[in-house]
């Protein structure tokens, strides 16, 4: 999985990923208006907003981007119908030939993990059936627990071809508290790093990166550059472009000499584009359209950046 999404990265010329991360107030109102006429002011109807909202932002940008990363969140606030737009967005990127990152940040102790990794990336077994449930190609993961608790995602990587991407230093404003905190003398995020790295070292597929990945926030740029340092082989998962603040020349240096190692989410900032100043003249019935640009825009930064 590993592989392909280094070949779709290639292809598109797209170190990026859309964050499909839906609020209900991100969706225009005729979106709305419409499945609430088909199933009322309801969860169902909710659910119903948020995938139409999605299938419009794909049609209008897989061609594109290498990615998605859907955030399960902002679909789980809506219960059981949130989580049916969920797997509806799934499956749909899928088809449209896009590599899915659930971006479902799970982790804890080695069964459970093994559930999750299941539920997620792997399949159940049901009698004498098996069946993928939700059937991301990446997750990323929450190494609190240790090894124990990311054991089971890596086993279920390799018996599945898919990956993970291991939450290293994340880009909110109190990731410090815990993740810069010294041990040993070296901040808490190099040492996950570490680990991380040794984690991925027998999964490395034949573009010589590894199916375990880190999260690593364009918010803390030299922290990043460090970290790439310390995982040579992982791919860096960045958030943090643009509405949180990160901006493209401080992210070279999550990149390899390749040109690869690094894919770069953005998330309201292309869904919600339409809402922006810069592509208001799109309007909401344009949304869509807006997107797209918000896409073409972001990709010309980043390779400015890299190219600079």
């Amino acid at each position: 999985m590993i592989d392909k999404l280094v070949k779709n990265i290639q292809k598109t010329n797209a170190p990026i990923v859309v964050g499909l991360d839906p609020m209900l107030n991100y969706v225009p109102e005729h979106i709305q208006k419409a499945a609430f006429a088909e199933y009322g002011e309801t969860l169902e109807g909710a659910g119903e907003a948020i995938w139409q909202f999605n299938k419009g932002i794909v049609d209008a940008t897989y061609d594109l981007i290498p990615a998605v990363k859907p955030q399960i969140a902002m679909y789980e606030q809506f219960g059981i119908e949130g989580l049916k737009a969920f797997k509806k967005t799934v499956d749909y990127c899928k088809e449209k030939g896009l590599v899915v990152i659930g971006d479902i940040k799970r982790g804890d102790i080695g069964s459970t993990s093994t559930a999750y990794a299941v539920g997620h990336i792997g399949k159940v077994q049901v009698g004498s059936k098996t069946y993928a449930g939700f059937d991301e190609d990446f997750i990323t993961v929450n190494p609190y627990l240790g090894t124990d608790g990311i054991k089971p995602f890596v086993d279920v990587c390799k018996e599945e071809n898919k990956g993970i991407f291991v939450l290293v230093k994340t880009s909110n404003p109190s990731s410090g508290e815990f993740q810069d905190r010294l041990v040993d003398g070296r901040p808490l995020y190099e040492i996950v790093g570490d680990m991380v790295d040794k984690w991925g070292s027998d999964v490395i597929g034949e573009s010589g990166y590894s199916a375990v990945g880190a999260v690593v926030g364009a918010t803390y740029p030299e922290m990043g550059k460090v970290l790439r340092k310390v995982m040579p082989k992982s791919f860096i998962l960045v958030p943090g472009y643009g509405a949180q603040g990160g901006k493209a020349a401080d992210l070279v240096h999550y990149f390899n000499e390749d040109r690869l190692g690094a894919i770069v989410n953005s998330s309201r900032g292309i869904i919600a584009a339409y809402k922006q100043d810069k592509y208001a003249q799109f309007g909401a019935e344009n949304y869509a359209d807006a997107s797209r640009q918000a896409v073409v825009d972001m990709i010309e930064d980043i390779n400015g950046a890299l190219d600079a």
